[in-house]
């Protein structure tokens, strides 16, 4: 395929994070060039189907040099579309890489590449501030909207607890999801343009009841999506595929649930992987994912304050790498730890990648950004379990 600019600009007008998520929603592959006047060598990502894949500068290569990016907050860069063959060095979650990389640039982990230079690791005279992940996403095809409404700033949307069968995209604005809990509300994260409130659930059962509340943070215009059009095509789905899409969303439920036990200092790790054998161990390199048929497993993130349970997986539900869906799970950050009574069968995942790749664009972007929830609702309990004395509520 031919090299081809298809976008450009300042790093102060649009920052690294921000970015990686625009390319990554509109499933890029490429090569992103970044180049300042404060480094010698220029800074190549390189991309394929919207996920950063290795890095480099000079001759350093690897995830290191791609957070080191995030401290190059002026220069300029450029994003040119081509194949990519490159090996992936790569393995993380995008949304994870993201925060990841704006984390380390706030605790002073990552050095500022400008006028003003700081050492890598220095203190800094600030508090450290509280954590409150964005999750924005590409538009939806307005085929699929069929009504829009508008709330006001600190407007309710969604009442945790109460039955709700419709899905939302963000037209503008941005919602604050918080959960209600017996100490009080605590805020988890905030959704921004082309992310979506609700679940799949919302739209497939009945009776669903709402699993968190929502706000408006400011004055949101949003659409209300064609349920009818998102079943119908959801049930043409293989029986695999819609078992996946049904495992992800409990899956999103049960992260934001155990990361809240985390922050109340509920966390039991020893209840959650007790009797249980290690079968896959976090960082460890596999493409094994199946589906369980009976027996259940659980979904552990190794810190280095210690370990944290992110979700018990059941029959239906599935364990193990899904090249096309990252979820910043197993295996590269988490370990999974089964029952001695589970039974398994393979998932063929190149089968379900072409249903996936087959499927509009409106319904990849609801699975991506169930994906993403658990990427960063899995990250916030790894912040609460380290940093619990940094988070407001």
């Amino acid at each position: 395929m031919a090299e081809y600019t298809v976008l450009s600009g300042n790093l102060e007008f649009l920052c690294l994070g921000e970015i990686l998520q625009l390319l990554g929603n509109n499933g890029s592959s490429g090569i992103l060039r970044l180049k300042s006047e404060y480094k010698n060598e220029p800074g190549l990502i390189y991309f394929k189907d919207g996920d950063p894949v290795s890095a480099s500068c000079g001759m350093e290569k690897g995830i290191g040099v791609l957070y080191s990016f995030f401290g190059w907050t002026e220069g300029d860069f450029t994003f040119s579309g081509e194949e990519i063959t490159d090996e992936n060095m790569i393995n993380k979650n995008r949304m994870q890489l993201i925060l990841d990389g704006l984390r380390m640039l706030d605790d002073g982990e990552i050095e500022k590449i400008g006028p003003v230079s700081f050492e890598k690791g220095s203190e800094s005279n600030s508090p450290k501030k509280a954590f409150l992940p964005i999750i924005r996403g590409p538009l939806v095809d307005y085929l699929y909207v069929v009504e829009e409404e508008d709330f006001l700033a600190g407007e309710k949307i969604v009442e945790q607890g109460k039955h709700g069968g419709w899905l939302w995209i963000i037209l503008e604005g941005e919602v604050d999801i918080f959960k209600e809990t017996e100490s009080g509300t605590i805020k988890l994260l905030r959704l921004g343009e082309g992310a979506f409130i609700g679940s799949v659930a919302s739209f497939l059962f009945q009776g669903n009841m709402r699993s968190a509340s929502c706000y408006a943070a400011g004055n949101v215009h949003l659409g209300v999506l064609d349920i009818q059009r998102l079943s119908t095509e959801f049930t043409r789905f293989s029986p695999e595929f819609r078992e996946v899409i049904l495992s992800l969303d409990r899956r999103l439920k049960q992260v934001s649930d155990r990361s809240i036990e985390v922050l109340m200092g509920e966390n039991k790790i020893d209840d959650y992987i007790k009797d249980k054998e290690l079968v896959i161990r976090q960082n460890d390199m596999t493409n094994r994912a199946s589906t369980i048929t009976k027996g259940e497993a659980c979904v552990v993130r190794h810190t280095p304050k210690g370990d944290v349970p992110l979700a018990i997986l059941r029959e239906g539900d599935f364990f193990g790498p899904l090249p096309f869906i990252k979820i910043g799970h197993e295996p590269y950050d988490a370990s999974v730890y089964v029952s001695s009574d589970l039974e398994s069968e393979p998932i063929d995942h190149i089968k379900l990648e072409k249903e996936y790749r087959h499927a509009t664009v409106t319904f990849r972007n609801v699975i991506s950004n169930v994906a993403n929830g658990v990427s960063v609702t899995s990250m916030l309990a790894g912040i609460y379990l380290t940093e619990t004395d940094a988070v407001n509520f």
